[in-house]
């Protein structure tokens, strides 16, 4: 099992680290991708190396993919090659999860169209606009798309794709 995480500058530290570090916990192979090369430094100047840029990413290689926030996603968003990754686990039925404003990079996409989604509060409207139907609560899960709205929801998030994986393990 492989996991990618898509992230850019002004992540949100936690939100970046804790699925990380959870997923290689798990045993999961993870990757961390970018727009470029080179680090890419948090929000609270928590600096990380991805392993790979975006225009290396061969989506059919991963997954799960997750969707840290921040400002990061607001960069990413309009990046072509995310979008397509994005779409393409979308239409693949893999893991996708978003936390924040990790969302954002789903309404880019054209993704959010009738799905059930949290995400952070100053998101909301536009999740909705995107066709998305909000819940405000720690962790949302429809079919394949898992999302949180903040940093303190990261242990209900964490959980909700631990419980995910597993009930994908025993099909």
């Amino acid at each position: 099992m492989k996991a990618l995480i898509i992230s850019a500058d002004l992540f949100e530290d936690c939100e970046l680290k804790i699925p990380y570090q959870f997923l290689r916990e798990l045993g999961i192979d993870v990757d961390i991708t970018s727009m470029n090369k080179g680090s890419i430094i948090g929000k609270n100047g928590f600096h990380i190396y991805p392993t790979i840029t975006l225009n290396e990413v061969e989506p059919k290689q991963y997954d799960i993919l997750i969707l840290p926030g921040g400002k990061g996603p607001a960069l990413i968003r309009n990046d072509i090659k995310a979008l397509e990754i994005a779409r393409y686990f979308f239409d693949h039925n893999k893991l996708v999860a978003a936390i924040c404003h990790g969302p954002q990079i789903l309404i880019s996409a054209g993704l959010m169209k009738g799905r059930v989604s949290t995400g952070y509060k100053s998101i909301a409207k536009e999740l909705e606009e995107a066709g998305a139907i909000y819940k405000d609560e720690e962790v949302v899960i429809d079919k394949n798309l898992i999302t949180s709205r903040q940093p303190s929801d990261l242990h209900a998030f964490m959980e909700a794709i631990k419980q995910y994986l597993y009930y994908e393990s025993k099909k």
